[in-house]
């Protein structure tokens, strides 16, 4: 490689979970402390991030694709971009990506971004750079200062998985459970709050899987750190995700009758309803034990919103091992869901297991569970017609003096009214579509 420019202007590009928006931001943040600023909109970026997502089929296939578009842009605007693969298709395939794309600068994986600006350093001068190292809570400990950059903002506790379910690829690209210290998460909290968001989102692999010490040295579980939160002048509203079954204590079902801070969604991932289905994806939960949690969670907060996660033609499925999902579906009535197609993996057990699922199977499958999801999110938004709530307002909607916001539930709401980014409007939801609510303005309540 030749020697670069140092560049002026960035963008990253995230794809796939909260977790890399994260990411995404803080390595802007990142950059941002090197004097590099975002590219204009329309421009070619000096330097293009590509923040991978390694969950489904063909990802490294997609960056490749990525790779030639953006050699193709920089020829037609006359520029050589430094491009940098970062997430978990660089942390899978590393090497591979600097053999196969001459183009690319600078691979980094999700655990060493931290180290991107000596990185960058490398690449100007005209040297290709490469980590893949997992040092999880020396990254975090090297970041800059957060800056806030919205009404709601993400905050990793926790990252990597130890649950090894047997189609999954996180445990090897995030590498083993992680949590962040509790007096960093209280004060990097504060500090977003200090710059104005409302509402901050706990973001884990298996966000539940949080544990540490509070600020008197007791050992806690992620119930103790939303208490904790709960307690900052300003935060307005507290949610996390992704959770899972098996480390779902009393404590953190309780804070949801205890906590008003805390909002009345819960994303559980269950990914089928059969439990021989559940035993092979090594999920250590059944369909029985999953819906005792949602019981007891929906005890403990009556208007609770559910939400969760399939993954249809998982190798082996019957036609009646699916009728078991939607069972499911209709016994949990979710309020929303992510529903995808199983996708082999390399290098995970599922990958190389028999009974692998006819494509055209697994296509016919996902739309029966997608019609059925939707039906459920349509008829949880209709029973939402009268309740009043407040909607924390995001964007400006399409129409002048419209706004658009979020529910206590999550779900999408526009109004009309004099309002502005950040304040937390009551309204009167009057009408629901599939996707979203209108609501009718009540008051617009202090900062």
């Amino acid at each position: 490689m030749k020697p670069s420019a140092p560049p002026k202007t960035y963008r990253v590009k995230s794809f796939g979970c909260q977790m890399n928006v994260y990411d995404g931001e803080r390595m802007a943040e990142l950059l941002g402390t090197r004097g590099i600023a975002p590219a204009p909109e329309g421009e070619e970026a000096d330097l293009v991030i590509l923040n991978t997502c390694h969950i489904r089929e063909k990802a490294a296939e997609k960056v490749y694709s990525d790779i030639g578009r953006l050699v193709l842009a920089g020829k037609e605007a006359g520029k050589k971009p430094l491009i940098a693969v970062a997430g978990c298709v660089a942390q899978a395939e590393g090497e591979e990506i600097m053999a196969r794309a001459p183009a690319v600068s600078i691979v980094v994986g999700p655990q060493a971004y931290h180290r991107l600006p000596e990185m960058l350093d490398k690449a100007v001068s005209g040297k290709r750079a490469t980590d893949t190292d997992m040092p999880a809570i020396a990254k975090f400990d090297a970041l800059p200062a957060r800056r806030k950059r919205g009404p709601s903002a993400f905050l990793t506790v926790q990252e990597g998985c130890d649950k090894f379910c047997t189609y999954c690829v996180v445990p090897y690209t995030r590498g083993a459970e992680i949590s962040r210290p509790f007096s960093h998460l209280i004060a990097e909290a504060r500090k977003l709050v200090e710059d104005g968001a409302k509402e901050i989102m706990l973001l884990g692999q298996n966000v539940n899987a949080w544990a540490g010490e509070d600020d008197k040295g007791r050992r806690t579980g992620l119930a103790g750190l939303i208490h904790a939160l709960a307690k900052i002048d300003g935060l307005a509203r507290i949610r996390y995700t992704t959770s899972h079954p098996g480390d779902m204590d009393d404590a953190l079902i309780a804070a949801h009758g205890e906590v008003d801070k805390l909002m009345p969604y819960l994303h559980l991932p269950v990914q089928s309803g059969n439990d021989r289905v559940l035993k092979a994806m090594n999920r250590q939960h059944t369909a029985e034990s999953y819906l005792r949690i949602i019981e007891r969670f929906r005890a403990a907060r009556p208007d609770i919103a559910i939400a969760g996660d399939f993954i249809v033609g998982f190798p082996g499925e019957t036609e009646a091992e699916f009728a078991d999902t939607l069972s499911i579906v209709d016994e949990v009535r979710y309020a929303a869901c992510f529903s995808f197609k199983y996708s082999p993996r390399p290098g995970t057990p599922a990958a190389t297991m028999d009974g692998q699922i006819a494509p055209e199977v697994m296509i016919d499958r996902l739309q029966r569970l997608q019609d059925r999801l939707a039906a459920h999110q349509y008829a949880f938004n209709q029973a939402s017609i009268g309740k009043t709530c407040t909607v924390l307002v995001e964007r400006t909607g399409r129409d002048p003096g419209q706004w658009l916001g979020k529910s206590p539930w999550l779900q999408s709401v526009w109004f009309e009214a004099p309002a502005a980014i950040g304040d937390l409007v009551e309204v009167t939801l009057a009408a629901a579509g599939p996707n979203s609510l209108k609501g009718l303005v009540r008051e617009t309540l202090p900062a």
